[in-house]
């Protein structure tokens, strides 16, 4: 599955124009990590199914010669992942996949705070999996 999941990455990458010398820091942790971390930066006393941390977020990219771009951190719970396949009918493959492009489109400015946003992010998640053949 970890396969798949990189698969999928690289084409969210390749489709958003990142650079071919980006990287990104995907981790599947369990749920007390991610309440951990969610409580620790959010401010949020729960899990929750995936985080983004965004390395150079508001700032001037900090690249070195020869250095690879650094976008940040995409933390997964895997246990959330599996409650919510079974929540919305779709196996572990397809959760764990749109939970990585979420985690990885947020990494690169996209969010849904407005009902627009929202739209736009959802309309490029599930363009992304379906390239793989990863459908609702």
């Amino acid at each position: 599955m970890v396969k798949v999941v990189k698969e999928v990455m690289m084409t969210a990458m390749e489709i958003e124009e990142v650079s071919d010398n980006a990287e990104v820091s995907l981790t599947f942790v369990d749920n007390d990590t991610i309440h951990e971390l969610n409580k620790t930066y959010r401010d949020k006393d729960q899990p929750t199914d995936v985080l983004s941390f965004a390395l150079n977020e508001g700032e001037e990219d900090v690249v070195g010669e020869g250095m690879p771009e650094l976008l940040g951190d995409v933390i997964v719970s895997v246990p959330r992942a599996e409650e919510q396949a079974e929540e919305y009918g779709h196996d572990m493959k397809r959760e764990l996949c749109f939970l990585s492009v979420h985690g990885f489109l947020h990494l690169i400015g996209y969010d849904h705070e407005t009902k627009e946003e929202e739209e736009a992010m959802n309309k490029r998640q599930e363009m992304i999996l379906q390239k793989h053949g990863i459908k609702k």
